[in-house]
């Protein structure tokens, strides 16, 4: 179990280089294991391209394709047993004749959903399934949400000073630091779309662009009463994830509906004002999942319990 789960932290950390082009599609790491030593590994680089297990085939040399029948893959979700733009990994792995299959987690995906997991074990080759089961989970919680709820991630944001106000005297005030303003953009690249009211559009003018980290802009959204957030039509687009960055009604909208998957709240804690817009209340069911600081500044993540 020590290995089967040393192994699987590999096939995450490799699931992870796919987090931007791999969409719509999960992450996906792989790592085939003969004798205690990896001879094979990859990952899910591109939608439309070779899967994790693909690659990891695909990376075995000469010399050690003669050992699959005697190793294990290890992969991070369950394989696909369904035709889509490339043919189904599960019969792969039944076609290379590895001994034995250990799997993170079962893939949500309705085409899946055990399919992959039946068809290993009535090929005959033995399968261990939930190892790091709750880290697989977490690393495609985008994915599953946005099919199990038709509807995309939702990441509530707000930058807030020392004593929670989001602004000065009701005017924009710098609350990050250089380093977390960095981070903002790095989680922008990261997820598919960007939404502020129309207030805040119009008072702040914000870019809502990638300026401070290399990579794909998200799609930027405003609403006001006339124009209000239609998830359908974010799910048929394949937006799978969206920032909510306020101002402070908005947020507080998609808080008193229950839209919010994940909250980010980043506390400067060495700024006060006297007085201003004040920052949304935490619901009752958030629970705290990270908590970093940076300098004079605090990020705090919260999930639902």
């Amino acid at each position: 179990m020590i290995d089967d789960e040393k192994f699987m932290r590999r096939c995450i950390q490799l699931a992870k280089n796919g987090r931007q082009n791999a969409k719509p599609n999960p992450m996906v790491g792989a790592v085939i294991v003969y004798d205690g030593r990896i001879i094979g590994e990859g990952y899910h680089v591109r939608c439309g391209e070779g899967h994790a297990e693909v690659n990891a085939f695909a990376s075995v040399s000469s010399e050690d394709e003669p050992h699959l029948k005697d190793s294990t893959i290890y992969v991070s979700l369950e394989p696909c047993s369904h035709y889509g733009k490339t043919p189904p990994c599960a019969d792969l792995i039944i076609k290379k004749g590895v001994r034995r299959v250990v799997i993170g987690c079962i893939d949500e995906f309705a085409e899946v959903q055990g399919r992959g997991i039946r068809k290993l074990r009535e090929a005959g080759i033995e399968v261990e399934v939930g190892v790091l089961e709750e880290e697989c989970k977490a690393l495609n919680r985008r994915f599953f949400t946005f099919h199990r709820e038709q509807r995309p991630y939702i990441i509530l944001k707000w930058a807030q000073t020392a004593n929670g106000f989001i602004d000065d005297h009701f005017q924009p005030v710098q609350i990050s630091n250089d380093f977390t303003k960095m981070l903002s953009h790095k989680l922008r690249a990261e997820e598919d779309a960007i939404l502020v009211g129309r207030v805040t559009d119009e008072r702040e003018k914000p870019q809502l662009n990638v300026r401070e980290w290399r990579g794909p802009n998200p799609k930027r959204l405003v609403i006001d009463h006339a124009h209000p957030l239609n998830l359908e039509s974010l799910h048929a687009h394949n937006i799978q994830s969206l920032i909510v960055e306020g101002g402070a009604e908005t947020l507080r909208s998609f808080l008193v509906q229950g839209l919010w998957d994940e909250i980010r709240v980043e506390t400067n804690t060495q700024l006060t004002v006297s007085d201003g817009t004040r920052a949304p209340q935490i619901p009752s069911n958030a629970i705290v999942a990270s908590s970093e600081n940076f300098d004079d500044n605090r990020i705090v993540v919260f999930r639902k319990s």
